[in-house]
């Protein structure tokens, strides 16, 4: 496939006119003039220098590698199918949807900007963290740094003891079930050939435990949605884990709360102004 350098330049131009400030969670400020966001906005929420953002709009500078180019669309908020034609226009071929698939939607990412004061995160069916707030950060250590198996939270579980840490001892053993039962229903779901499939094989040859787990065949043991964190700078906290779900990819958004006028409530505000720990 061929770029196609005058469209993709205009579609560029108007997806970032068409975006707002506050859909990307930032200030509008008061001297603003622009009808959407500024080049260098949509440079820094693609991860990119100015320059080379603003050579794409202005149908100049090198071809966009396929990673690029899945950048600019998840800074730039789009959907399937505008991530799709994004690709086209750059002479790529779109990337695979469905499971697999790490194209978080505008959907979920327009509510994850809205909740900077509140720990979240975006993950995939396998655990693997995509986006956190900087709270979420702050709570669980920088998780999307992991690579390879160790993206999914389940493998570490079983593969990284400094992992288990972040969880109240008490919690244990019934995340050890959840993790495994989870994996095997979506091996079952995804088929022998899948990513999931994958990382069990890596855990039945690296872990007795998981292989203890596994034999047992369990397959809908639920995580409790209080979570019990045991933070190196604050201590324990309890946490109401709310979850919302993108069918579409199978990612789903997960919102750490804490009861008004709580214990942990006050841990929360305290862990804001403490900022990111490495944790996790």
């Amino acid at each position: 496939m061929e770029i196609d350098r005058t469209g993709l330049a205009a579609f560029l131009r108007r997806r970032r006119e068409l975006l707002q400030p506050e859909d990307v969670g930032l200030p509008r400020g008061q001297r603003r003039r622009t009808s959407g966001l500024r080049r260098e906005e949509v440079a820094a929420l693609c991860h990119m220098s100015t320059d080379y953002y603003a050579r794409l709009e202005q149908e100049r500078g090198p071809q966009p590698s396929e990673q690029m180019v899945a950048s600019i669309a998840q800074g730039l908020h789009l959907s399937l199918d505008e991530r799709d034609h994004l690709f086209r226009l750059a002479g790529h071929h779109p990337p695979v949807r469905g499971a697999v698939g790490e194209h978080v939607g505008p959907g979920l990412l327009r509510i994850l900007d809205r909740l900077s004061d509140t720990p979240a995160e975006i993950v995939t069916e396998l655990g693997e963290t995509l986006r956190q707030t900087p709270l979420g950060v702050a709570l669980t250590g920088d998780t999307t740094r992991f690579t390879g198996a160790e993206r999914s939270i389940g493998f570490r579980w079983f593969t990284l003891p400094a992992t288990r840490a972040l969880y109240a001892p008490e919690d244990h053993a019934l995340l050890s079930r959840v993790f495994t039962s989870g994996l095997r229903r979506i091996v079952t779901l995804r088929g022998p050939g899948s990513l999931a499939a994958h990382y069990a094989g890596l855990l039945l040859e690296r872990s007795e435990e998981f292989r203890d787990l596994w034999d047992t065949h369990e397959v809908s043991v639920r995580p409790s949605r209080v979570k019990r964190f045991v933070h190196p700078e604050v201590g324990p906290l309890e946490l109401n884990c709310q979850t919302l779900l993108d069918p579409d990819q199978s990612h789903q958004l997960l919102v750490y709360t804490a009861a008004p006028g709580s214990e942990s409530h006050d841990k929360l505000r305290l862990l804001s102004v403490i900022g990111t720990q490495t944790v996790g």
